[in-house]
Order: C-alpha cells, then structure tokens, then sequence
C-alpha cells in the first residue's frame, strides 16, 4: 500500500449528502476483483450521459478538477452497500483523500485499508473547504497526515482528529497484509516448533 504522508492538490466539490456506495461505483462494474481499471467508472451514472458520453456538467468532468486528488462532501458518505470497490475506484480515479462530515462505518474502515485518508470535520468547516474546493485549480489544499492539519489555499489551519493505529498504518504504508508479515518471523518460528511437536498436523 503507498504511503499517505503529505497530499497537495486540487480539491474537487461534491456538495451531496448520502453518496452510497452504488453512486460511487454501480454494481455493474463488480465483476472483477483487481483494484485498478475501475476509476474510470466512478460516479458513472453522474459522469455520464445514457449514451455513454460526459456530463459537462459533472464536477469531475470540468477541467479545474479533472486531476483532483482530494473530495470534499456531504454528511453519511459512503453508505450503502459494503463494497470494497467504492474505495477501490475512488483510489484509481487518483483521489487519495475524502473529507466530509460522516461516513458509513464500513466505508470508512475500507478507506484506510486501501491508502485513502478519510477526515470527519464539523460543518462549518467543511463548508469552508468547499467553498474552497468551488475554486477549483486556482486554489491548492495541502493534507499533512503527520500534523494532522488541512492548510487552505488561503493560508487557515484545520486540525483533524485520527485514530493513532490507522495514521500509523497510513503513514508507514501498512494495510493487513503489511501488518501482518511484520511478524513474519514470529509466525515462521512458530510454524517450525508446532512442525516439531506435532507432525501428524
């Protein structure tokens, strides 16, 4: 998993509450069970039209924010079904950060098992970052994971809260499988001396 340290870049608005996870990635896009391949499909049934062409009219499709890397949105983000190729497309598209404030639990949980940084903020807060992010390339936010700030293209501070495990994981790239082979040894120590004592297993 690629590490999360510091993130600059574009913004991107989404000023919409309950994005489930169907809206994110519709279930016709499920098939497979790589992780790439699938940004080209987020928010498909918004990004475009029936006949498959784009919707100018769709954030993502407007110039300022084509290459955004950071999503600001509404309250209960992620909701819906449990799909983990909501964060896996999210991921693909190039969007590393999703700011809103709430989330659906299993959402949130699968953001950071797959390199996204996920911030709960107040209202008024995420109200200035999207009013912010409505300035589309002109206006830079910076996410700094170690000192858990959002600094605005204007110069202001946001603080956020995380979990210290999950900022750990993030900032030293670490999902479970990671986690799990730093104990490699212990594990390949443990499987010779059961390997010793019980052969018949």
């Amino acid at each position: 998993m690629e590490k999360f340290t510091t993130l600059t870049g574009v913004a991107a608005p989404l000023p919409m509450i309950n994005v489930d996870t169907d809206m994110i990635i519709p279930k016709q896009f499920l098939k497979t069970i790589k992780r790439t391949g699938l940004g080209k499909n987020l928010f498909d049934e918004m990004r475009y039209t029936p006949d498959g062409k784009e919707n100018p009219d769709f954030v993502l499709n407007k110039a300022a924010w084509r290459k955004a890397t950071i999503l600001v949105s509404g309250a209960n983000f992620g909701c819906g079904s449990s799909r983990e190729h909501a964060p896996w497309a999210i991921l693909d598209f190039g969007i590393r950060c999703v700011i809103a404030t709430s989330f659906a639990d299993i959402f949130y949980n699968n953001c950071f098992k797959n390199g996204i940084l996920p911030i709960k903020l107040p209202q008024d807060q995420v109200d200035k970052l999207m009013d912010d992010a409505q300035r589309g390339a002109n206006a830079t936010v910076t996410i700094d994971l170690e000192k858990q700030e959002i600094r605005g293209p204007d110069g202001g501070v946001i603080h956020f809260d995380i979990d210290e495990h999950r900022k750990k994981c993030l900032l030293e790239g670490l999902d479970d499988i990671g986690l799990t082979l730093q104990k490699k040894d212990s594990i390949e120590s443990f499987e010779a001396q059961r390997k010793q004592s019980q052969p018949w297993l």
